[in-house]
């Protein structure tokens, strides 16, 4: 993989005071409820839609410990990213704060050969470019924007994430939502076939995401093959993947879910992806259980999530 570019910096033309790493954002500004899982400690403003963010990455995340020689998840980046994709509509765009922020779609690449290893946490630089920024004809407010983050650590960029949100206000949610606003994740009992930490790349049987169909029950007429994989949190209430409220499945969930589908498939050989890719195509909500489908071609995965005969999001896993 080729070493990515650094975003050109404005900030010699925007003079400001350096950046900090001592203490975190507030945790409402990024959608947290633990200020554990805050990950951005600073972010200015450089001009031209364009901002540089402070981050520190833990050593050993609960969920996401460092390990596979001593090398980040990747999606620590990409929850650095999301994290920035909600601080800057709320901060610096003038979106509302009860507004519902809505991942249209993601990418994640990392360079494995520069990301930042060692001793203790790791100090990231995040240079961001918001751009097709979308407003109300009506109102002139945003409603949707697209960010692209280039992370560096000790002066090499080592990954990239992009993505695109959409912003729907309190007003109109409930009717976007339909039935599906009183989804919330349910405590049914330990899935019934799920597979070990160890077969899916995790540290913890609650980190599990996936399970197998056999013996759980078919969502009215649809009917699936015995040996489908479904997304079934092994903890409705994880720490990270359900650290807020939410009435679906958050999108983090279904990157994890389909990268614990490839390794359990693919007998662990595809356990470390280093590019991400998934789009959201309608919500995916908490029952029936959603099926995570993967096909393995060569050094790619590709994954589709469907429920109730639809595709909710689709995606690619990278290795």
């Amino acid at each position: 993989m080729k070493m990515l570019d650094f975003l050109p910096s404005s900030a010699a033309r925007h003079p400001a005071r350096p950046l900090s790493w001592s203490r975190t954002v507030p945790r409402e500004l990024v959608h947290r409820a633990a200020v554990a899982e805050v990950l951005l400690t600073d972010v200015r403003a450089r001009g031209g839609d364009r901002f540089e963010a402070a981050a520190q990455w833990p050593r050993s995340h609960p969920t996401f410990p460092r390990g596979r020689g001593e090398r980040h998840d990747p999606l620590i980046a990409v929850e650095t990213a999301r994290q920035l994709g909600i601080y800057l509509p709320l901060r610096h765009y003038g979106v509302p704060a009860d507004t519902h922020l809505l991942i249209t779609d993601v990418s994640c690449r990392v360079d494995p050969a520069a990301e930042p290893r060692g001793d203790g946490p790791a100090a990231v630089l995040c240079r961001a470019q918001v751009h097709d920024l979308r407003t109300s004809a009506e109102n002139h407010r945003p409603t949707g924007l697209r960010l692209r983050v280039d992370c560096s650590a000790k002066g090499a960029v080592f990954a990239r994430i992009e993505g695109g949100t959409r912003f729907v206000d309190r007003p109109a949610y409930p009717a976007l939502r339909g039935s599906g606003l009183a989804g919330r994740p349910t405590d049914s009992g330990p899935p019934p076939d799920p597979p070990s930490p160890a077969e899916v790349g995790v540290a913890l049987p609650s980190d599990v995401l996936v399970t197998r169909a056999g013996g759980v029950s078919r969502a009215g007429d649809v009917t699936r093959a015995d040996d489908a994989l479904l997304i079934c949190p092994a903890d409705p209430a994880h720490p990270f993947f359900f650290d807020h409220p939410s009435d679906h499945m958050p999108g983090m969930v279904l990157l994890e879910a389909a990268r614990q589908a490839a390794a359990l498939r693919s007998a662990g050989r595809l356990s470390h992806p280093v590019d991400y890719r998934m789009k959201a195509v309608r919500f995916t909500e908490f029952a029936p259980l959603p099926e995570v489908d993967v096909t393995e071609y060569e050094h790619l995965c590709v994954f589709h999530i469907r429920q109730n005969g639809h595709i909710t999001a689709v995606g690619s896993l990278g290795y």
